[in-house]
């Protein structure tokens, strides 16, 4: 069972946390706002997590609504709209969602896409509840106090042809065990606190639960697991990352692509689900 360790944090200390430095703003050194800028940014985001492409599966969702939770400054939500789809992006950081908002004015697709600021906890009170194709979220529910109460919310908003696709942090990853030894801290005790301090490229995240299977799997009570997988293991050289450079670390050096896909099945940083409700979910709901 997961431990709630961080759920009396307030939240809006998260929201001021993501306000300071929105996800994945430093993917380009160019200025920000700039359309250079968001294509480096893009570039950089699916070079090194070159899994969600395919697993956002983009195209498919051509013609579809698309309910995305978490969507900072908005590289999944500008290729949702590229592919046709009618999308709602909300998010907690109102700075994430002014860059989000210009990258989509850059495009030409803010008539694709509506921006809603809000709790997601609390998502019922500010997105009109209605049936979405796909309820997308990646890399956010972990972020805050009450995973759960997301969960329950997006359930309002799923039929019975919706999918649901989550990305979480995975609790046994390469991620863990490099946090421990930059640290020096081998206490499995100290594994959620050592986690939320290291877990995003800036220190001091707030709230960032991990889970294992069978975590993940009691989260989403109340659904139909379609997949559950682990993916990304960060082999790059941080320094050399810095600096916009691709430098393979020393450690990773010689492993080759197959050996690294065969790690990531147990390593993985990234546990990625696809679910639908179950039926008898459908059917309580019904009874309303």
């Amino acid at each position: 069972m997961t431990t709630n360790v961080f759920e009396n944090v307030p939240i809006d200390k998260v929201q001021s946390y993501w306000d300071r430095r929105p996800c994945n703003i430093r993917h380009s050194p160019v200025q920000i706002g700039t359309r250079e800028y968001f294509d480096q940014v893009e570039q950089r985001k699916y070079f090194v997590e070159d899994h969600i492409p395919a697993f956002a599966n983009f195209s498919q969702w051509q013609g579809k609504r698309v309910l995305e939770i978490g969507c900072g400054i908005g590289t999944d939500t500008i290729n949702f709209a590229r592919a046709g789809a009618l999308v709602t992006a909300v998010d907690i950081s109102g700075e994430s969602l002014r860059i989000a908002l210009k990258r989509s004015e850059i495009y030409g697709l803010q008539d694709c896409i509506t921006f809603l600021q809000g709790d997601s906890e609390e998502l019922s009170s500010f997105v009109p509840v209605m049936p979405y194709d796909l309820v997308y979220s990646f890399g956010c529910i972990h972020h805050t106090p009450h995973p759960w109460r997301v969960i329950d919310e997006i359930k309002k908003y799923m039929a019975p042809d919706s999918e649901l696709r989550l990305m979480v942090y995975s609790k046994a990853s390469y991620k863990l065990f490099w946090i421990m030894k930059e640290d020096g801290v081998w206490d499995m005790s100290k594994m959620d606190e050592l986690i939320a301090k290291n877990s995003e490229a800036q220190t001091g995240c707030p709230v960032t639960y991990t889970y294992t299977f069978d975590e993940a799997r009691e989260l989403l009570n109340g659904f139909e697991i379609l997949d559950l997988h682990k993916a990304h293991i960060f082999t790059w050289d941080i320094e050399a990352y810095k600096r916009y450079e691709y430098k393979k670390d020393a450690n990773w050096a010689n492993v080759g692509d197959a050996r690294l896909a065969e790690l990531e099945k147990e390593l993985g940083w990234h546990m990625l689900i696809r679910a639908k409700l179950e039926t008898t979910t459908h059917a309580k709901k019904s009874t309303f």
